[in-house]
C-alpha cells in the first residue's frame, strides 16, 4: 500500500489518497476534494464536517459515505449526493474491493472504512473518532490526531457530563447551550433527553435540520423563537439569546461565556489506547493540519510503532 499526495498549481489537495493492489492497481482518496479531471476509484467520505471536504466530494459518482453522512451533506449544502450509500456496519463492494465499515461515534454517520489488499494487508482509515470501542485490529491504520500532542495539556480532557447534568437541574427552564450544529448539537440533545427532560428544545435552523433528520428519539424540537425552556444554537450566536444561563459545550478556555468540556473527540490518551487497541504495524496521521499529527507520530515511533505524519509523506503526484 502506497500512500500519496495530490498537488495542484495551486497546492496540495485535502489530506491523502492510498494506491494498492487488489487484483488491479486502485487508488482509494480520503476526505478530500473532487478533482475534475483525476477520479480516484473512490473518494472515501468519513463523515459530514466541513474540514474533511465532503461539500466537494458529494458531487462525484465515484463518492463514498454512509446513508446518514449524506443525508447531513445534503441538509448542510443544499446539493445532491452523487456517489454511493451503505449502512455503518455493512460491507460495500469498492471497485472489486470488499470494504467494511465500522462506526467512530464522532457524528451521527461517521465511520471508519477497512479493507485488504491482495497479500492480506488490513488497511483501515478511521476519519475523527470519538469512541474506538468497535474497530477492528489492522496492519495499516490511517487516522486523526486532533488532540494527538502528548505534551500539550490542551490535548488531556475527559467530557464532563457532570457539569452538564448539575446545569440542567440547577436551571432547567432557562437555559441556552452553545454547540456546533452538526455533532455537538445532538450529542446535547440525546444528553438533555438521557437526564429526562421531555420538554420542548429550541434550536437554531441548521441544527434543527440536522437533529430532526437524522436523529432518531429527539423529542419535540422547536424554533428558537418558541416558548421553551432549554435552547441549543451555535457557539457565535448565543450571544442573541436572552436565557439566563449559557454554556459553550467545548474544552477551549478562551471562550468568554462559562464552558461545559463536551467533546466529539477522543483526547491524546484516547488517541494512543486506540493504537494499541487495533495494533497496526504502521500508522499514517493525516487529520489536521499543524503540528498535532507530527506529535503524535513522533510519540508513537519512540514506542516502537511505524508512523508518519501527513506532512513526511513525501510521494506526490502532480495532477
Amino acid at each position: 500500500m502506497l500512500p500519496i499526495r495530490h498537488r495542484t498549481d495551486k497546492g496540495f489537495k485535502p489530506h491523502i489518497s492510498l494506491v494498492f493492489n487488489a487484483g488491479k492497481r486502485l487508488t482509494f482518496s480520503v476526505d478530500t476534494t473532487n478533482s475534475r479531471f483525476h477520479q480516484p476509484d473512490a473518494y472515501l467520505i468519513t463523515h459530514a464536517h466541513s474540514d474533511h471536504h465532503g461539500r466537494s466530494a458529494m458531487l462525484s459518482k465515484n463518492a463514498v459515505c454512509s446513508q446518514e453522512t449524506a443525508q447531513a451533506l445534503e441538509i448542510l449544502y443544499g446539493k445532491k449526493y452523487a456517489g454511493r450509500t451503505f449502512r455503518i456496519g455493512d460491507s460495500i463492494d469498492i471497485a472489486g474491493v470488499e470494504v467494511k465499515t465500522y462506526p467512530t461515534h464522532h457524528t451521527i454517520g461517521s465511520c471508519a472504512f477497512y479493507w485488504k489488499n491482495d497479500v492480506g494487508t488490513r488497511i483501515m482509515v478511521t476519519g475523527d473518532v470519538k469512541d474506538s470501542r468497535d474497530l477492528p485490529d489492522c496492519d495499516c491504520l490511517v487516522t486523526e490526531a486532533n488532540y494527538g500532542d502528548p505534551n500539550d495539556p490542551k490535548c488531556h480532557f475527559e467530557d464532563d457530563l457532570g457539569a452538564f447534568r448539575e446545569s440542567l437541574e440547577e436551571m432547567p427552564n432557562d437555559i441556552a447551550f452553545g454547540a456546533y450544529a452538526f455533532g455537538k448539537a445532538q450529542r446535547a440533545v440525546k444528553l438533555i433527553r438521557e437526564s429526562g427532560y421531555s420538554g420542548k428544545i429550541g434550536m437554531d435552523p441548521v441544527s434543527h435540520a440536522l437533529t430532526d433528520g437524522l436523529m432518531k428519539n429527539a423529542g419535540q424540537l422547536v424554533d428558537l423563537d418558541s416558548n421553551c425552556g432549554i435552547k441549543i444554537t451555535t457557539p457565535g450566536e448565543i450571544s442573541g439569546l436572552t436565557c439566563a444561563t449559557k454554556f459553550i459545550l467545548t474544552g477551549r478556555k478562551d471562550i468568554k461565556f462559562p464552558t461545559i468540556n463536551i467533546s466529539d473527540h477522543m483526547d491524546v490518551n484516547g488517541l494512543i489506547g486506540m493504537t494499541k487497541q487495533c495494533a497496526p504495524s504502521a500508522v499514517i496521521t493525516y487529520h489536521p493540519g499543524g503540528n498535532r499529527p507530527l506529535k503524535l507520530a513522533a510519540y508513537l515511533r519512540k514506542n516502537g510503532v511505524y508512523a508518519k505524519a501527513l506532512e513526511e509523506i513525501n510521494t506526490i503526484l502532480e495532477i
